[in-house]
């Protein structure tokens, strides 16, 4: 099995990231690695890439390969809305600095999230992969997935550049 990503707690026991919600359920990623969120790009259907990251944008003239994370999740496709999202991130791996735009069902804020709020996923009772969770944060709205990107790209980046992502975070 792969050893999971870690979470970067500050000093503080704190978390800046930004929330958005992907169905019924609501994720975060690290505030740091937020480029941009974008409405809804034109994309095209990459032939033969992995369902995951089966698509791309031209964001400024640079081609940016579009994650569905519903899919990684086990969730049914769903149509754009109004409150659709493309959050660009930045990932860095062993050979470069990766762009990537992560479609989103509606971006929400920036907050802080707290270490003594999180605990790792469940062995059981979870409709997920578990190695697709880095930790679950409770909040007074309820519960904020934190997923664990090096393990679900580990496929499209290549298990060298998915393992160099797990120590960035």
């Amino acid at each position: 099995m792969q050893e999971q990503t870690t979470t970067q707690w500050g000093a503080d026991g704190a978390l800046e990231v930004l929330t958005f919600d992907l169905q019924e359920e609501t994720f975060a990623l690290e505030a740091i690695m937020v480029r941009e969120i974008l409405d809804l790009l034109p994309e095209t259907i990459v032939p033969g890439a992995p369902s995951l990251v089966g698509s791309v944008v031209n964001f400024r003239g640079k081609i940016i390969p579009i994650a569905d994370l519903r899919l990684a999740f086990g969730m049914p496709a769903a149509e754009a809305t109004v409150d659709s999202r493309i959050v660009v991130i930045e990932l860095e791996t062993e050979s470069e600095a990766l762009q990537l735009g992560i479609r989103t069902d509606k971006v929400h804020e920036v907050a802080t999230l707290m270490r003594d709020n999180s605990e790792p996923a469940p062995a059981v009772g979870l409709r997920w992969r578990r190695d697709y969770v880095r930790e679950l944060v409770r909040t007074q709205d309820g519960v904020i997935v934190l997923p664990d990107l090096a393990t679900i790209f580990r496929t499209f980046l290549g298990a060298g550049d998915a393992a160099a992502l797990s120590t960035v975070h």
